[in-house]
């Protein structure tokens, strides 16, 4: 049986469990939940960006609090069932320098104190050293800007994980 057949045929809170692997938003993992069965990949991947547009700031405030922090060294046991997602997502930081690692550290910091999240960026493919220039760039935009920056980072790693997940 395929993944896609096995999340199709899920209880409903199994199924949405399985969801907020890859999306930390309740609501979001709600409608995918209610949208099965998805006909194949492309209506699931589908179904889940109109899903995402569908939400708003406290729905993609709740989503990130679903990921470690770049460069956080430990994955908390809070991020356990996306441990092995998110350590692959941010390969890049690994050999990284102890400066670019101190300035993650700081950066990240920095950036909740600004805008009371935790910066999030689709790190999949990208070195500490990019993610770092990308966390000093994005500290200039405006609150409001910078949080539908972040959604839009949440709706780029969903689809990987969604990917991951039918793959499996």
């Amino acid at each position: 049986m395929s993944a896609l057949e096995r999340l199709n045929r899920m209880f409903p809170g199994d199924a949405k469990a399985e969801l907020m692997r890859c999306c930390g938003s309740s609501r979001w993992a709600d409608g995918m939940t209610r949208a099965r069965p998805f006909r194949d990949a492309a209506h699931l991947l589908a179904e889940s960006e109109w899903l995402w547009k569908q939400t708003g700031p406290d729905d993609w405030r709740e989503a990130m609090t679903h990921h470690p922090r770049i460069g956080e060294s430990a994955l908390r046991e809070k991020f356990a069932s996306t441990a092995s997602w998110s350590s692959q997502e941010q390969g890049g930081v690994k050999g990284a320098s102890e400066d670019v690692i101190r300035g993650l550290a700081e950066g990240n910091a920095a950036y909740e104190a600004r805008f009371g999240f935790i910066f999030l960026v689709c790190a999949t493919g990208k070195g500490a050293e990019e993610m770092l220039a990308i966390l000093r760039e994005r500290m200039e935009n405006a609150p409001d800007e910078e949080l539908r920056v972040a959604a839009g980072e949440q709706a780029k790693i969903t689809r990987i994980r969604l990917e991951k997940l039918l793959a499996s």
